[in-house]
């Protein structure tokens, strides 16, 4: 029997507990389909995302090296989110999941599930 219990260093459970929440892939996919964005415009791309949980997620995707941010030295400060090399090829497996999500949603939405 194979066991997923954690015993010790583990990436997988390690980058899942970051972009396995609903934020963090919304904010990638946003950030893919609008290119660099400010943090209001990320914020108002997803709508009912709170300023704590976005500048919570745009941190983790940071730390991972997911995307870059880019601050500008101006009077009030502008800073840029942008998808890096790394974010950028976690995209087509997004993709994917979000095709698949949405072919399956709408199966059991017909079946009256």
């Amino acid at each position: 029997m194979k066991t997923f219990y954690h015993t010790g260093v583990c990436p997988v459970r390690d980058i899942l507990s970051h972009i396995g929440n609903k934020w963090s892939v919304l904010v990638l996919i946003s950030l893919n389909a609008n290119g660099k964005m400010r943090f209001s415009d990320i914020q108002r791309s997803l709508g009912d995302i709170s300023q704590r949980m976005l500048t919570v997620t745009l941190r983790a995707l940071e730390k991972d090296s997911l995307i870059s941010r880019q601050v500008f030295p101006e009077i009030p400060p502008r800073v840029e989110y942008e998808l890096t090399e790394k974010g950028d090829s976690l995209i087509p497996l997004l993709s994917e999941l979000i095709n698949w999500i949405t072919t399956n949603y709408n199966i059991a939405s017909s079946q009256g599930e």
